[in-house]
């Protein structure tokens, strides 16, 4: 069965990672795309992929955390599809210093995308959902949302921002038929936690989870999927987490 047929679905950060695997699982559940990042090559690649396999595909190049870039997204969408169903507010960047190490460029730059950049995918997706009667709004905060670390200061600041949000926005669309959900993501072996975190780091975080490794961005996915659905129909402000039992009280 196709869980997302004749849906159209907008995924942001989906050239790599968990966007990635979002596009292909959803592609094959029977969604059309609109899928953008900021890395248009690597896009491009997967949006060639997905039409070869006889999905509807735009490939979008897009800053998050521009709301003139996000007009333009919206525009094409309306003009490509005629509505938006279901919004994944996927794109994300991170950085590990804390407080005091932390400058106000780099304090502004992960608000811009990771907090900024969620509340403008809304802002300017919900009127294409009113269009399809409904919709379905996924943003990717962390479990850095709910648990300090002594570290992360600004990245943690913004997901948590992104946490909240969605409780409201989830509220403020209920009586509209728009729901608005949130996951968690643990630790995922994805391409920014790569960079980011070296592999002794990554040993000592893995050895803190109670099933014994790290994430697949398959596994986000899959819970994205189902708030994407109709399957949950009745679901709106609610938190996903997928951790491994990292966070578990």
């Amino acid at each position: 069965m196709k869980r997302l047929e004749n849906k159209v679905a907008l995924i942001t950060g989906a050239a790599n990672g968990m966007g990635e695997a979002e596009a292909r699982l959803f592609a094959e559940h029977g969604a059309s795309l609109v899928i953008t990042d900021r890395d248009i090559s690597k896009l491009n690649k997967l949006a060639e992929e997905l039409t070869a396999s006889g999905t509807k595909v735009l490939a979008l190049e897009h800053d998050v955390s521009q709301e003139a870039e996000w007009i333009k997204v919206a525009d094409s969408a309306d003009k490509a599809f005629g509505k938006v169903d279901i919004l994944i507010n996927n794109a994300g960047i991170v950085s590990l210093e804390g407080v005091e190490a932390t400058t106000i460029d780099l304090w502004d730059k992960i608000i811009a995308v990771n907090q900024t950049g969620t509340w403008l995918g809304m802002k300017h997706t919900i009127p294409l959902m009113r269009k399809a009667g409904k919709g379905s709004i996924v943003n990717i905060a962390s479990v850095y949302a709910l648990i300090g670390s002594g570290t992360s200061a600004a990245y943690q600041a913004s997901k948590g921002a992104v946490r909240v949000l969605s409780k409201t926005a989830a509220m403020e669309y209920a009586n509209q038929n728009i729901r608005v959900n949130s996951i968690y993501p643990g630790t995922i072996l994805t391409p920014m936690v790569a960079a980011a975190v070296s592999d002794e780091a990554l040993k000592g975080i893995v050895s803190k989870i109670p099933m014994g490794r790290a994430g697949s961005s398959l596994e986000v996915a899959w819970g994205a999927l189902y708030l994407a659905s109709d399957e949950s129909s009745y679901v709106t402000g609610a938190e996903l987490v997928i951790d491994g039992g990292w966070v578990v009280p």
